[in-house]
């Protein structure tokens, strides 16, 4: 094959491409040859003796994978963990998640009516206190109240 370096340097720049990603026919290699202007370039672009090739991607298939398997805890030991516990999992966003679900929950019961209002607050307070770990140990907690009162 004779030297096409030139073709293929102008050809990648009409067609806006890397010098890499621009494919000669190789039968057409005599005419490749003989073509010394971008005019030239282009007619032989049109007829389809020179192309660009398709821009190779980088595939997500194996990154689906594993971010499958992650969903279901696979690939999540501790050798792959980076940063405490609580820069994987903040403290705040602990808090914010279970203060939620324990107002959630008092809001419920007060609507309900198996508590009463005066018992909402009270509760309330207490869990902006932080007193209660969970739902369930809020409503151990309120039963213990409850059972007092009766």
């Amino acid at each position: 094959m004779s030297d096409l370096k030139n073709q293929k340097r102008i050809a990648a720049a009409v067609l806006d491409c890397g010098v890499h990603r621009v494919w000669l026919d190789p039968e057409r290699e005599s005419d490749i040859e003989n073509a010394i202007s971008r005019a030239d370039i282009r007619e032989l672009i049109e007829d389809g003796a020179i192309r660009a090739t398709p821009v190779k991607g980088v595939s997500r298939g194996r990154a689906r994978a594993l971010t499958a398997k992650r969903s279901y805890g696979h690939c999540k030991g501790a050798g792959r963990r980076k940063g405490a516990a609580g820069a994987r999992n903040p403290s705040k966003k602990v808090w914010i998640r279970k203060i939620r679900a324990i107002r959630r929950e008092l809001r419920v019961l007060r609507d309900d009516g198996t508590i009463e209002t005066r018992i909402y607050r009270m509760m309330y307070r207490k869990a902006a206190g932080g007193q209660f770990r969970s739902v369930a140990h809020m409503k151990a907690q309120l039963e213990q109240i409850e059972g007092r009162m009766n």
